[in-house]
């Protein structure tokens, strides 16, 4: 699996050939080295409905074409911007695409349409694939659900916000990773703005102490697990 980091809590799964872009947030990022023009996908998954996880999902999603799998309420809101190629799955479900399954999972944390519209329930995803399975967590705070995705899911690799304020901090980013029984994080909503920078030496040394491996990928550059 190749994973390329465009900032904030956006990323590029590749799987045999499979692209899966997460909450599309590029344009307005200061941080982002990618255009939104030139990103290239096959499925969109998008968490919730806050601007910077939303912000290019409908000029994406009409320019590739791509299938976008989100919840119920943001799916009829894309469907409304012209986006026809949606699935709208609720907590629980699956979703299955050529190289694995797709399940959205809990999130704790709110959820608003950058109009302003309801935007049902946060969510996160894990994603089975052949090559590993992900964790995407979406916006969240430490939840016990965690606990249960680490005792069945068998997660490889979790992408996990860091940045506090909105989300988790650091250490309760590593209580994560305990509970989900995953060495191996990927950092994510940190550093976009300035009440979410971190120290990255300290966040680092953290989860090497307790024997836990964060990466903070550098952005735009492909890396392989």
């Amino acid at each position: 699996m190749t994973i390329n980091y465009l900032g904030h809590s956006c990323f590029i799964l590749e799987i045999n050939g499979t692209k899966i872009l997460l909450d599309p947030f590029i344009t307005p990022n200061p941080l982002a080295k990618t255009k939104a023009e030139d990103i290239a996908c096959d499925i969109m998954l998008i968490s919730h409905g806050h601007e910077d996880h939303v912000a290019d999902a409908v000029s994406i999603a009409k320019r590739t074409q791509c299938e976008v799998i989100t919840n119920f309420e943001i799916g009829n809101w894309l469907n409304s911007q012209g986006i026809e190629k949606v699935v709208g799955m609720n907590h629980g479900g699956n979703y299955n695409f050529a190289q694995g399954t797709i399940k959205m999972v809990n999130a704790v944390h709110s959820s608003s349409l950058p109009d302003g519209r309801y935007a049902g329930n946060p969510a996160g995803f894990i994603i089975k694939t052949e090559a590993l399975n992900v964790y995407f967590a979406g916006d969240t705070a430490l939840m016990m659900d965690m606990k249960l995705f680490g005792e069945y899911e068998n997660i490889d690799l979790s992408l996990l916000p860091i940045g506090d304020l909105f989300t988790m901090g650091i250490d309760d980013a590593l209580k994560a990773a305990e509970m989900l029984q995953c060495k191996k994080v990927i950092g994510m909503h940190y550093d976009t703005f300035a009440p979410i920078e971190i120290n990255k030496d300290e966040a680092k040394k953290k989860f090497a102490d307790k024997g836990y491996e964060l990466n903070l990928l550098e952005i735009g550059i492909n890396t392989e697990y």
